[in-house]
């Protein structure tokens, strides 16, 4: 009754192997045109996705509907945090899959004496971390744990970022540790941030401004170099922190 000779199946063909393949090459081009990198950077860049697509089929790592586009939603979305800030020491927060922290440090490896602090608190996910950084020869350094207590055991950071990690009331005491002694933070956000600093406004005093995503059109990344408490009360914390 449902098998395929009557099209009820049948009539939608799913993408095939090649076809994805082929969505992916041309995605990887697109990514090229956006964020221009070095012959050694995509090398090491190309060794990433690599084994991001080969574990992600039996560990989510990211959504199988960005797959077709990995290089321009994940890759390219990440480097475009490198020329937002200098520094040698940077830290990203809830590394999850690699995005932004492996990538950036796939595009680091060429800067001397600069090292990425990956900070991931789910067992799987740091474990591929560790192996994508092995594969790639990125100057990455991966800390299992939860950010609130292994931020604060970082030395001088240069750089935090985070992508997709929490609401910004609760994203802004994960930085705090680090902004306060120097860093910069990176928060790449939706369209919706300018809603979040008001509701983040009830608890911080932020120096801050907004960058438009050059991958996103809804994107926004929250460029935050100034961050203190306004002394109205501590925001919720969250109860999953990565």
């Amino acid at each position: 009754m449902f098998g395929a000779e009557n099209g009820l199946l049948g009539s939608a063909k799913l993408p095939s192997m090649d076809d994805e393949a082929r969505q992916i090459s041309l995605d990887r081009s697109r990514a090229i045109e956006l964020i221009s990198v070095s012959r050694e950077t995509l090398s090491r860049l190309d060794r990433f996705v690599e084994l991001l697509l080969l574990r992600n089929q039996t560990t989510n790592l990211i959504a199988s509907s960005t797959v077709p586009h990995v290089w321009t939603r994940h890759v390219a979305d990440s480097l475009q945090l490198a020329s937002l800030a200098q520094g040698r020491v940077w830290a990203d927060l809830g590394s999850g899959a690699g995005f932004p922290g492996l990538a950036l440090a796939c595009a680091f490896a060429e800067r001397e004496n600069c090292v990425v602090h990956l900070i991931e608190s789910r067992d799987r996910k740091a474990a591929f971390l560790l192996d994508a950084a092995r594969t790639t020869g990125a100057p990455a350094v991966v800390h299992r744990g939860r950010i609130e207590e292994v931020a604060r055991r970082l030395g001088p950071v240069d750089v935090v970022t985070a992508r997709a990690l929490a609401p910004l009331p609760k994203l802004l005491e994960y930085v705090e540790p680090l902004v306060t002694k120097g860093a910069k933070a990176l928060l790449m956000k939706g369209q919706d941030v300018e809603t979040e600093l008001t509701q983040a406004a009830k608890y911080w005093k932020i120096g801050a401004e907004i960058v438009p995503s050059k991958t996103n059109p809804s994107g926004r990344i929250l460029v935050v170099s100034e961050l203190t408490r306004s002394g109205l009360g501590k925001p919720q914390r969250s109860r999953d922190v990565r």
